[in-house]
């Protein structure tokens, strides 16, 4: 999967080969926020302009514009299991964060 990045904002991007196009939507919101171009010049230009005129709608409206998840996780587990995290992670030479988020990784694009 192709993505972009813009203040904040991650678009997930596919080739849309009926069309010969490229298509984009914004991950991590409800609200729906496509955009699409036919190279990657276009593409990018459609995502900057699709996201400032996501931000300029919701100041206008006064409707706060969603904003994508901030990469920070809050997991409440059982200790036995966290304390197997803990050994699991330090077998590795790695931090908890570290060696969660591989597993996390891998478990969310199988």
């Amino acid at each position: 999967m192709n993505m972009m990045e813009y203040k904040g904002y991650i678009a997930r991007i596919e080739y849309d080969e009926e069309d010969r196009i490229f298509v984009g939507h914004l991950d991590g919101i409800t609200d729906i926020v496509g955009f699409h171009g036919a190279s990657v010049d276009e593409l990018e230009a459609a995502f900057h302009e699709s996201v400032d005129d996501y931000l300029a709608i919701s100041e206008e409206t006064g409707r706060p514009a969603q904003r994508p998840y901030s990469g920070n996780l809050t997991l409440r587990i059982r200790p036995d299991i966290h304390a197997a995290v803990a050994t699991a992670s330090q077998v590795q030479g790695k931090s908890i964060n570290q060696w969660a988020a591989e597993v996390l990784d891998k478990a969310a694009h199988i």
